[in-house]
């Protein structure tokens, strides 16, 4: 699992920089330490080189979309025991079912409220790391 100065890591993977800064400042209240990333391609790299305790994975991104990118975190023995949060905009069933098929945690459809998500978060990460 990844420490930063003892804080849980989590690395969020979204194009939408207004979505990324407010999870940064929800998630950084809460006592963890935040990665970001635009693009699913970046992302996946980010995962794979700093192994955080968590990811919160966009489904829709331009290049490599969300999905891909949990495909190729499962497959890698590295990253697949990394719990992932998929939050999107594609709300019908095959996404969602899909979605958790290959792997997600969690699946949170567009709009959402952050303190679902929060909450979310912390029950999956548990005590695994710190986190309040």
């Amino acid at each position: 699992m990844s420490f930063t100065d003892g804080k849980c890591t989590i690395l969020l993977v979204d194009d939408d920089e207004m979505l990324v800064e407010l999870l940064t400042f929800k998630l950084e209240q809460i006592g963890a330490a935040v990665l970001a990333s635009g693009d699913g391609e970046e992302g996946l790299a980010m995962a794979i080189e700093s192994k955080p305790n968590l990811i919160v994975l966009d489904g829709m991104m331009p290049g490599m979309d969300g999905i891909e990118v949990l495909r190729l975190l499962k497959e890698n023995t590295d990253t697949k025991n990394i719990p992932v949060v998929m939050l999107s905009a594609r709300t019908q069933s095959r996404d969602v079912v899909g979605g958790l098929n290959l792997g997600a945690a969690e699946y949170i459809s567009k709009p959402f409220m952050p303190e679902e998500l929060i909450l979310k978060i912390q029950r999956l990460l548990g005590d695994k790391c710190k986190i309040d």
